[in-house]
């Protein structure tokens, strides 16, 4: 594993650009973009904590997607650069919780989040395993550098309306 001395409080190095084809009916980037932009996002959170494509195929690992979180803040269209950052919010031997922040590359506003909770599989036997010693290592390092960071409005929320006696 590589050596990293210092965390990034958040992980701040993936950039894409808002495409063509991820812009819809409204002028702006469709919904299921946001996702797939995201997945991106976690390819370079992957990389960074040590579970990238060569661990993977080297262990017989991957990792699964348990649940997903989507929050749109403000949007952004064609042609946009964005800048994502990661956090780690929580983990154990076999999972991972986390959160993208996706802003305007340029203009720095917040347009959306990704909150996600992963889960460590043998890719033989598609069933939970504990990820390796050293991930683990490097995952307590990032836990106790992350958690300085402010908390974000945006984990854990719960979606419905709230009752309006007005409109029962």
């Amino acid at each position: 594993m590589r050596t990293v001395t210092e965390i990034p409080t958040p992980l701040d190095v993936y950039r894409d650009v808002v495409r063509s084809e991820w812009i819809d009916h409204n002028r702006h980037m469709n919904v299921g973009y946001y996702l797939v932009v995201f997945d991106f996002a976690t390819d370079a959170w992957m990389e960074f904590i040590g579970l990238d494509g060569a661990h993977r195929r080297e262990r017989q690992i991957t990792t699964f997607c348990l649940e997903a979180h989507l929050t749109f803040v403000r949007e952004v269209g064609e042609g946009d650069p964005l800048r994502f950052t990661t956090r780690l919010l929580a983990w154990d031997a076999k999972r991972l919780h986390y959160l993208h922040e996706m802003y305007h590359g340029t203009e720095g506003y917040l347009s959306a989040t990704n909150e996600l909770v992963s889960l460590h599989v043998s890719q033989e036997s598609r069933r939970a395993g504990p990820m390796a010693p050293a991930v683990q290592e490097f995952l307590a390092r990032v836990a106790k550098a992350h958690a300085a960071l402010p908390p974000s409005p945006h984990v854990g929320r719960v979606m419905g309306l709230r009752a309006n006696p007005t409109t029962r």
